[in-house]
């Protein structure tokens, strides 16, 4: 066995960067947000029209009106043909 201590190390001030130039953790928090949120207050009820919101709430350009709709899911009838039950913040109404 070995009788010498284990050097500690000295804490980072902060974490260290993921690859070489990226932009430090406090950086990227200043950034402003990818999309706007969906409105979660406006309930959506039969017949009201809607469009599709895809990854980071960006318009997908889907319109559809909807058919039924709970407090969570809506099921919406796509102009382009077919029907597909969502939750209802994929869903932005127009």
């Amino acid at each position: 066995m070995i009788n010498n201590p284990i050097p500690k190390l000295r804490k980072a001030p902060q974490p260290p960067l993921s690859r070489p130039g990226a932009p430090p953790d406090s950086d990227r928090a200043k950034r402003p947000p990818l999309a706007e949120p969906a409105a979660s207050d406006h309930e959506l009820i039969p017949g009201d029209r809607v469009e599709g919101l895809g990854n980071f709430g960006k318009p997908t350009g889907e319109l559809g009106t909807v058919e039924q709709a709970n407090e969570d899911d809506a099921v919406v009838k796509w102009d382009d043909g077919g029907r597909m039950r969502l939750h209802q913040p994929s869903l932005k109404k127009i």
